[in-house]
């Protein structure tokens, strides 16, 4: 029982040592966090989580292994990716100028989940990751749990090595990702309603990193880096 606990627990810390980074989804979930409140930034979060959810499911059934291998699908995913939050950086930006301070402004509450839905299922990461070490999760083994992290991946590569091959450990980091879906928004929200500048900070924050991401996507869809 207590290795059982444990292994949940490290599916929690990889699910969100992945969530947590700085990157497009981050991005929207924050910007509709400091515009539309909690409940929105909540349910972008789980426009991401979905489409993880789905990218399991499709890799256990090795539907994604045979897209992943079609010739010139990848470059238009980053292409259609990059366009997407090249679109998305737009209402970012128009965001940033009409919030003055966190308002709870109306509007759907839904736009945030179909933004970060529609780029995870265009972002050929996420495609690889569920190929290599999502589907891992299931299969006997060992996996090493920070070593994935972005950015600070390999300073911390050894530091918590787990067995796979337990459901625990994929309900753990799923719980992980919710967590931090929870979380996030809630931290966002609590500050916006302290400082009245933080809402078109956070919003013109979010149109930079989304066009960044975006000019990225782009670049590499089109052979150019």
């Amino acid at each position: 029982m207590t290795a059982l606990i444990v292994t949940a627990l490290a599916g929690v810390l990889f699910g969100l040592a992945l969530a947590a980074p700085p990157g497009p989804m981050n991005a929207i979930i924050a910007e509709e966090s400091v515009v539309r409140g909690w409940a929105a930034g909540f349910r972008a979060g789980l426009g991401a989580m979905l489409a993880d959810a789905i990218f399991f499911v499709l890799t256990l059934a090795g539907v994604v292994a045979v897209i992943d291998r079609l010739s010139g699908l990848r470059p238009a995913l980053y292409v259609a990716g990059g366009c997407l939050m090249l679109y998305f950086a737009v209402g970012a930006i128009d965001e940033a100028r009409s919030a003055t301070s966190f308002t709870d402004a109306a509007g759907s509450a839904a736009s945030g989940f179909r933004k970060t839905f529609a780029l995870s299922l265009t972002n050929p990461y996420q495609i690889s990751f569920w190929l290599t070490v999502g589907v891992g999760l299931l299969e006997p083994g060992t996996l090493d749990v920070l070593a994935h992290a972005p950015a600070v991946g390999s300073a911390l590569a050894g530091s918590l090595v787990v067995q796979t091959g337990s459901p625990a450990l994929l309900v753990g980091f799923f719980a992980g990702i919710a967590c931090w879906i929870v979380a996030y928004p809630a931290a966002l929200v609590a500050a916006g309603r302290r400082v009245d500048a933080f809402a078109p900070i956070v919003a013109a924050g979010s149109a930079v990193v989304l066009v960044g991401f975006g000019v990225l996507f782009l670049a590499m869809g089109l052979g150019i880096v």
